[in-house]
């Protein structure tokens, strides 16, 4: 409550009180791990060419018709997807110790 970022914003104070059994499992990853789990940058662009494909469509005949327009959106948008998450090796490692049998290096 004291820090910089909780007098730039202050709904985040009350917002972690409210949720902190939700928040304390987060704080036991390292920095470079955290910093990928909390982006939602690929969420919200991947949100954004949804949106962007069933806007320009409008309507749609039957919900088969929605759902095959979604799957060739992110279809197309898979395909883009060529630049790997910043520091990822570093990540990846510290997973790898934290999950060693669920997380193989190889």
């Amino acid at each position: 409550e004291e820090s910089d970022l909780a007098k730039r914003y202050p709904a985040i104070a009350p917002s972690w009180r409210r949720a902190w059994n939700e928040v304390i499992p987060f704080l036991d990853y390292p920095p470079e791990v955290r910093r990928l789990i909390y982006t939602t940058n690929a969420i919200e662009a991947l949100n954004s060419k949804i949106r962007r494909a069933v806007r320009t469509r409008g309507h749609f005949p039957s919900d088969e018709a929605a759902a095959k327009l979604i799957y060739l959106a992110l279809n197309a948008t898979s395909v883009e997807w060529k630049r790997s998450v910043r520091e990822w090796h570093r990540v990846k490692s510290q997973l790898a110790i934290m999950f060693e049998e669920r997380f193989p290096m190889a």
